[in-house]
């Protein structure tokens, strides 16, 4: 009876720590555990990381000497992993032998490997030491914006420390030690909050570091630093351990520091210093610690060091101190000679031939230069020649184009209209569409950095990117839900390469990833748009000296490029697309001026998908939303003609019935409603018949709007009448 009372107070005892133990450490999401046993795989298996297997509970793994996982409401928060694999500073650099038996095998992409660990983003403390990574240090470490301590200490990492890792504002601690790293170190005077920096052990020089005052540790020992130690150094005050020995710092040793508040470990042993050290200087209660041997010290040594030996550590052999009872010492005439050497700039050769190599390399890079222009200029004019030819023909084609489909243009059997191949080649310059691969979208969002979010709506999320090859896009994030057929996703996006125009910010490629949550599928669908990088219309037209810029001809333009990219959209695939959401406001100039639509409808499935309501209304909507299209293109053309922008219905009525009454009465009427910034710019004839159909666009009744190959037609009529008027000289009809 005694032993079932015992196991029951057991039984009760461990239910009792079961429901006391926090839900939110209990279990690692699905995502972050998934992401755990690629990085096992990514490092090889290494010893820490054994054992593992899809019922391990990585949360609760016993912390040991390397390996320490912790979890917090469900995401991993501090991650230490400690291999087995030696340092590059145990191994003879000549002998190479470190490079197939201490790093990770030629298969090892450190890019791939953080990639894969910056989706960690809720990371603040990780420790990957001694697992030989080797190969330089991606710029995408500053994705893990909610580190704290970041320590890959003991690898082979080489290369430059990435200037990205100077955005890291959360930083408290950096510890590089013991690997290749070389060249200058970052700027990181902005992190703000980092108070330990541990870059000893590198090849990094030469200069000294810009660093934050905050900064309680700074060890750089044993690398190539060639300068001198900063004065600002002394306004450290939380400054307790600074280290640079075994490089090659010269000038004297700043007076501040053996009184610095904090500071209780000094070390500059091994380095250039020379000169004398303050005799009468006090040295700081807080000192326990000083190493200034084996530099160029001359003179005495300050009474407060020798007096501090029985409660610190000095050591200072190796220099050249008068003092007698000093041992280990070289003459003082050593350490001149060798102070001049350290300071002493490298060897110029002689000036004779430095004179003669330099008149020579002007004598060269002059011809050289001549014949590059030269060249350039024959360029030049066979490009501007065929340009202009280019553009004559391709203007006849367009105006073939619109009278063609004004007089013919009929539905197809399956109710889209037929597409011409001047249409299916558009979309010239653009590079070949592509399928991206998930890896590939978050590298160019940074994972989905929010700093890189620009807006977030009924259309999903989209973000700002850059691609491996630098260039710049737009990211659309769609997660859509459905039950079932996720093959209907896959028939949707058939049409995605297909958007791709002159007039149209273009598709670029897509990724899909799709999780079966049973009953249902989740996919998200990432489109990649190529990026506009100058403004949009409403832009250009609400700045007063850029809306000046726009004269009637170049407005003209831009309108036909809208219609043509509405009619792309409309007519250039199959089914057409329409509800397209049409906006000055989302009407984007390149540099040449050339208007391209934008934030247009994607044909992607939506929870409503499968309504048998909306299926059994689907002509009449689409009739609708090209209607809508046509209004919405009208608005545009209206803000165009007068240059105001429009905020509501009822200005769009008012400013309407001012064009039509103006159109039908005198010119100086109609000279009064449209922009002023026009006159002078314009023939009669031209903005009358843009006017025209303008109005007709915004029709209340939305039957007895054009279609778009009607207002295309109309632009380009207008056009050519203002194309004649210019052409000819005749000023008697400017307004």
């Amino acid at each position: 009876m005694k032993n079932l009372r015992v196991c029951f107070t057991y039984f009760f005892l461990a239910i009792v720590l079961v429901l006391l133990t926090p839900s939110s450490v209990a279990q690692l999401s699905t995502s972050e555990n998934r992401i755990l046993f690629q990085v096992q795989k990514l490092l090889e298996y290494p010893q820490a990381l054994q054992g593992w297997t899809r019922w391990t509970n990585l949360c609760f793994l016993p912390p040991s000497s390397s390996l320490k996982i912790v979890c917090s409401n469900g995401h991993l928060t501090e991650l230490t992993i400690i291999g087995n694999k030696t340092s590059p500073s145990s191994h003879n650099p000549q002998a190479g032998s470190w490079t197939s038996l201490q790093t990770l095998s030629g298969k090892f992409s450190i890019d791939s490997f953080f990639t894969v660990m910056t989706k960690l983003s809720n990371l603040k403390v990780l420790s990957l030491v001694s697992l030989g990574l080797w190969g330089p240090l991606p710029s995408k470490i500053n994705r893990f914006w909610s580190l704290e301590v970041l320590n890959i200490s003991s690898n082979f990492i080489y290369g430059e420390i990435p200037p990205s890792i100077s955005s890291m504002m959360n930083l408290r601690s950096l510890v590089l030690v013991n690997n290749l790293f070389n060249g200058s170190v970052p700027d990181l005077q902005r992190l703000t909050s980092l108070e330990e920096l541990n870059l000893g052990g590198n090849k990094l020089g030469p200069e000294f570091p810009l660093v934050g005052k905050n900064l309680v540790t700074i060890i750089l020992r044993n690398n190539s630093l060639r300068s001198r130690i900063p004065p600002e150094i002394e306004h450290f005050d939380k400054l307790q351990v600074f280290d640079v020995s075994s490089n090659d710092v010269f000038g004297n040793i700043p007076s501040f520091f053996m009184s610095m508040p904090s500071l209780h470990s000094l070390n500059l042993a091994a380095n250039h210093l020379s000169g004398n050290l303050s005799v009468n200087k006090a040295c700081s209660s807080s000192l326990t610690f000083v190493d200034i041997s084996h530099n160029l010290l001359v003179g005495k040594l300050p009474a407060c060091l020798g007096s501090m030996s029985s409660k610190a550590t000095v050591l200072y052999s190796g220099n050249c101190f008068s003092t007698k009872s000093l041992n280990n010492q070289h003459p003082s005439s050593f350490c001149k000679r060798e102070g001049a050497l350290a300071v002493k700039p490298p060897a110029r050769k002689p000036q004779n031939d430095s004179n003669s190599g330099a008149k020579l390399g002007v004598v060269i890079g002059i011809i050289g230069g001549a014949v590059v222009i030269a060249g350039l200029l024959v360029f030049l004019i066979v490009f501007i020649f065929r340009k202009t030819n280019g553009e004559r023909s391709h203007h006849k084609m367009d105006k073939y184009v619109a009278n063609k489909y004004s007089a013919s243009a009929s539905p197809g059997p399956n109710g889209t209209r037929h597409i011409p191949q001047a249409m299916k080649q558009a979309a010239l310059g653009l590079p070949p569409y592509r399928i991206f691969t998930s890896e590939e979208i978050e590298d160019a969002t940074n994972n989905f950095d929010p700093s890189n979010l620009i807006e977030e709506g009924s259309q999903g999320q989209l973000y700002k990117g850059w691609l491996r090859d630098g260039s710049v896009v737009l990211v659309n994030c769609v997660k859509i839900r459905q039950k079932g057929l996720p093959h209907s996703i896959m028939q949707q996006i058939e049409v995605l390469p297909n958007l791709r125009h002159r007039h149209m910010v273009s598709v670029l490629g897509h990724c899909i990833i799709t999780e079966q949550e049973h009953p249902q599928t989740t996919s998200t669908v990432f489109i990649v748009f190529e990026h506009i990088s100058n403004v949009s219309l409403r832009d250009q037209l609400a700045d007063g000296r850029k809306r000046e810029m726009l004269k009637w001809p170049q407005r003209m333009a831009m309108s036909i490029g809208i219609a043509r990219g509405v009619q792309f959209l409309h007519t250039g695939v199959a089914p057409g697309i329409y509800g397209n959401n049409l906006k000055i406001e989302n009407i984007l100039l390149d540099d040449s001026l050339n208007a391209k639509v934008s934030r247009y409808s994607i044909p992607l499935p939506s929870k409503s998908a499968h309504n048998e309501h909306i299926a059994t209304n689907h002509m009449g909507s689409t009739n609708n939303a090209e209607k809508e299209d046509i209004y919405q293109l009208g608005v545009i053309l209206l803000e165009v003609i007068t240059g105001k922008e429009i905020a509501s219905p009822s200005e769009i009525e008012e400013m309407k019935d001012e064009l039509e009454n103006g159109s039908s009465e005198a010119t100086s009427v109609l000279k009064s409603v449209i922009d002023p910034s026009l006159r002078g710019t314009y023939a009669y004839e031209s903005m009358k018949t843009a006017i025209h159909i303008t109005i007709n666009c915004l029709s209340k009744v939305s039957s007895q709007r054009p279609s778009i190959e009607d207002v295309l037609w109309n632009l380009q009529y207008s056009m050519q009448v203002q194309e004649s008027w210019t052409s000819s000289g005749n000023l008697s009809t400017k307004l």
